[in-house]
């Protein structure tokens, strides 16, 4: 199984550099693409049976020493993780494969490989076990992400994409001294000895090295403060890319963050991690009420809804990091199909402002039921997947007695209802507009039914969290319990 570890991070790089070769073959290079990102998935759900079953698998690379090599781990909480990350992006690329075919569709000749490229920085950001490894994880994403932003050279594209490079650049350099000063405190950047370690040091170094995270995993994930790149560059980008991206890349921050401040038991910076969970909650649905389009409006909820992720990091408890995973999951095929329904939009109407569409409840029902499924979810109504986890964080909150988040996230929750509401009202009620009367189709019938079959997959998935809550929740209680008690991850890296 260790090799399964392995394989489901160098695939994607493989198939990547032939993709790039045969891109001048678009049906082969679409088979190629789809075909690894489908591996790579199935080996992922492989792994996660493998995990609940039989616990975690431990890669040395090179069969080098944890202290000195690199080390792929996969326990509970990175197989859950892994799994849904590689199905959003392979139903991604179905839709992505429908939408190449447009008028000013994404290119081609880049978007898959690059994908794959993203995919495979994904996945080594969830499985590595030090620091440094992280950092190039990180890099690879990145890269690809900068390239899958700015790659049809439009001028708001490319503007929007430097502000996002800045602010992921900037946030790199600090993970990178973060790194070096770890290393000079501890001797080591393995996660493992790194829970060790870190405990031991004086409470001002250790909670330095805390706080010094938070902010380098922080911008990542969008959190308050450092949201401002997210709602700039997300909207311009074409609508695959930035359904990947809302529904990977800032949960991506949050998974490390969760894991490196358990594992080295920040436990102090609690209040602080909660305080900014509430400000990104409300700073985040209080801005995404104030936009007038589909896309804005989208992106700040990415950053709204990180927050009830910080939560249950803030309360530092097995049921609040529990929460927190449970709550993670089903977050990035939500996010990424709300997206998608506004690729949808954009592409049978021509634009996502409020203003200008009306009445597609009668002239595309379907796509009306693909927005309302998850939007509800996000809302947190039930008996969705976005109820099942926001009650499960707060019941820890309130086992905690931490009322004032509680309040906050219930806040929030009537809120993200109210903006889905404007949505609602703004695209889907009301009389058809001219363009939906008279009858014409802007899309192919082909590349929409494909883009429809992917949307329909992702909604689908989004509603299987919600079948499958009790399951779901013991397996991410089981992840927290070996996050916050450490132990069993030392051991399991140490004597692999």
């Amino acid at each position: 199984m260790t090799a399964v570890v392995g394989l489901v991070v160098a695939v994607p790089l493989v198939a990547a550099m032939v993709g790039l070769l045969i891109r001048r073959v678009g049906p082969v290079r679409d088979a190629v693409t789809l075909g690894s990102l489908t591996a790579i998935t199935a080996a992922a759900a492989v792994l996660l049976a493998h995990v609940e079953r039989n616990g975690t698998v431990v890669l040395r690379v090179g069969g080098w020493d944890p202290e000195l090599g690199i080390v792929l781990v996969a326990d509970m909480f990175a197989a859950l993780v892994l799994l849904v990350a590689l199905l959003t992006i392979t139903i991604v690329e179905v839709f992505a494969i429908g939408q190449r075919r447009l008028p000013m569709g994404a290119d081609p000749t880049l978007v898959g490989p690059v994908l794959l490229v993203l995919a495979a920085g994904v996945a080594l950001s969830i499985l590595t076990g030090d620091l440094f490894t992280l950092f190039v994880g990180f890099e690879l994403m990145l890269v690809a992400s900068y390239v899958l932003l700015t790659h049809q050279g439009r001028r708001g594209q490319v503007r929007s994409g430097m502000t996002y490079v800045v602010m992921n650049l900037f946030a790199s350099t600090l993970f990178l001294f973060g790194v070096a000063y770890v290393y000079a405190a501890t001797g080591t950047v393995n996660m493992a000895l790194l829970a060790e370690r870190i405990p031991e040091l004086d409470d001002g170094v250790r909670v330095g090295i805390g706080a010094w995270f938070l902010v380098v995993f922080g911008a990542k994930a969008a959190m308050f403060p450092l949201f401002s790149w997210l709602p700039d560059s997300y909207p311009t980008a074409p609508t695959t890319i930035t359904a990947v991206f809302a529904g990977l890349l800032t949960k991506i921050g949050v998974y490390v963050m969760i894991r490196f401040h358990t594992l080295t038991d920040m436990e102090a910076l609690g209040p602080v991690i909660l305080v900014l969970a509430g400000l990104t909650m409300l700073v985040g649905v209080a801005g995404a009420l104030a936009q007038d389009d589909v896309k804005r409006i989208l992106s700040f909820h990415i950053v709204s809804q990180i927050g009830y992720m910080l939560m249950g990091l803030g309360l530092f408890s097995v049921a609040g990091v529990a929460g927190a995973g449970l709550f993670l999951l089903p977050q990035i095929p939500v996010t990424t199909v709300l997206f998608l329904v506004g690729g949808l939009i954009e592409s049978d109407r021509g634009t996502s402002a409020l203003d200008r569409i009306s009445g597609l409840l009668t002239s595309r029902p379907a796509v009306a039921a693909l927005f309302a499924l998850p939007a509800l979810s996000l809302a947190g109504l039930p008996p969705f997947s976005g109820f099942v986890a926001k009650l499960a964080l707060v019941d820890a909150g309130i086992g905690q007695l931490a009322i004032g988040i509680v309040v906050v996230a219930l806040v929030g929750s009537l809120l993200t209802l109210l903006s889905m509401i404007k949505i609602w009202m703004g695209v889907f009620w009301g009389a058809p507009d001219e363009k939906a009367l008279d009858g014409t189709r802007s899309v192919p019938r082909r590349s929409w039914s494909t883009m429809m079959v992917a949307t329909a997959t992702a909604v689908a998935v989004t509603l299987s969290v919600a079948l499958f809550a009790g399951p779901l929740w013991d397996m991410s209680e089981r992840a927290a319990t070996e996050l916050i008690e450490r132990t069993p991850y030392i051991e399991e890296v140490m004597s692999a």
